[in-house]
């Protein structure tokens, strides 16, 4: 680890971070562990490591291998601009170029639950932009809100590696009406998961193998994909869930968990496993502008491309949202292709620069990456939901305190 004096950083400062996560949550038994760590120009100033891996007291690794869940998003959309790159698809391409069961796809038009749905209303079609921002009408069951929400939950109730395959997935969809009207609002949703099966398609070969040629291993992320190695489990942290009032309730025990069982969707949302170094060597290339180690995967044009804000007229998420669920705190947060986007620290009462990007899992992991600072973080712990306590924006201060150095 470098002198974090040389790249801008108060040692002692930084020596802060490690104490509050640990007295704040750890010690508290409100999460199992943690481990962050934080970097600038790529280079590691900061790591910290704390608590159990497992119930039984298995000690915590620096290897552990994490569910990263919404983590994987952000892969995903690397994984299809290196094929816009190539020039095998586009951003206004219309969805069904690729999905033709999306092409009759219409807007909620009244019905569901005990009665049909209505016949949807006519709509612009759905673009892969639509797909990356998730603006593209599609939803999650998990919210809870409406009747299209209910038909998910209805026809896809596992939500995760055990639906049966991407062509199963896509005609499930296919016959539930959109939210709304694509490019007309935001809604946090499977989106990215549709975009897995477009990029799955186009590559004609399956999600984790196109991440593994064109990412994985170019950077050197040996630990990261769907299906854990059995010799690896031994690595494979506990995952619990926060019980209000009470301590947190054991959901996916490492010993027993089917993460080793060959996954039937490769879900491009959220289905990946990482570990703290894999995540920050994908971080490095971001920071990078495309680039880590000599081994460029895009350009620097696209990841500027990527991590602006594409809501329509520079809004932010609280004009746009209709989520109940997000990784994203709205007030001053745009949306690029893949990531949150900060189009206002002021709004979003957090030091931060505008232009940071960054997104989390619903295991409460995290990374941030600031290009005008260029700083980067990642976070990895194991508790659902991700929203249980403000850990993400507590650490992100307590970092830029520490900064003796700034760009702007």
């Amino acid at each position: 680890m470098i002198d974090p004096r040389t790249l801008g950083f108060d040692p002692a400062r930084l020596a802060r971070i490690g104490p509050f996560i640990d007295e704040a949550f750890v010690n508290k038994g409100k999460i199992a562990m943690s481990q962050l760590l934080v970097a600038r120009y790529g280079q590691e100033v900061y790591r910290h490591q704390s608590g159990v891996a497992r119930a039984d007291g298995t000690p915590l690794r620096d290897d552990a291998i994490f569910r990263i869940a919404s983590m994987t998003k952000p892969v995903t959309a690397i994984a299809f601009m290196t094929l816009v790159e190539e020039g095998r698809i586009s951003l206004e391409d219309p969805v069904h170029k690729v999905i033709p069961e999306f092409r009759n796809l219409g807007v909620y038009n009244g019905g569901g639950g005990a009665v049909p749905f209505m016949p949807a209303k006519p709509c612009a079609p759905m673009r892969m932009v639509d797909l990356l921002t998730h603006m593209s009408g599609l939803t999650y069951g998990f919210q809870n809100r409406s009747s299209v929400d209910a038909a998910y939950r209805e026809a896809l109730p596992d939500g995760g590696r055990g639906i049966a395959g991407f062509d199963h997935f896509i005609a499930e969809l296919a016959r539930i009406p959109l939210e709304f009207a694509p490019g007309t609002a935001w809604n946090y949703s499977v989106s990215t998961d549709v975009l897995g099966v477009v990029v799955a398609r186009l590559a004609g070969k399956p999600l984790g193998e196109v991440f593994k040629e064109r990412i994985f291993d170019p950077l050197g992320m040996p630990d990261t994909g769907f299906t854990l190695a059995e010799q690896k489990r031994d690595r494979l942290t506990d995952c619990w869930a926060y019980v209000p009032g009470g301590k947190p309730r054991l959901i996916d025990e490492a010993a027993n968990s089917t993460l080793t069982e060959p996954a039937r969707f490769e879900g491009g949302g959220g289905g990946l496993q990482s570990t703290l170094e894999d995540y920050h060597r994908f971080c490095r290339m971001l920071v990078g502008n495309g680039t880590a180690d000599g081994v460029q995967i895009v350009s620097p044009k696209t990841i500027a491309l990527m991590t602006s804000n594409f809501l329509p007229g520079g809004q932010d998420l609280t004009a746009l949202s209709r989520s109940l669920f997000s990784e994203a705190n709205n007030a001053g947060t745009g949306f690029g292709l893949g990531f949150g986007v900060t189009i206002d620290p002021v709004r979003a009462l957090v030091p931060g620069s505008v232009g940071e990007y960054f997104w989390g899992g619903m295991f409460s992991t995290a990374f941030f990456v600031d290009p005008v600072e260029k700083i980067h973080m990642v976070f990895m712990t194991q508790l659902s939901p991700s929203g249980a306590y403000p850990i993400r924006r507590q650490l992100k201060t307590l970092i830029y305190s520490a900064l003796t150095e700034s760009h702007t």
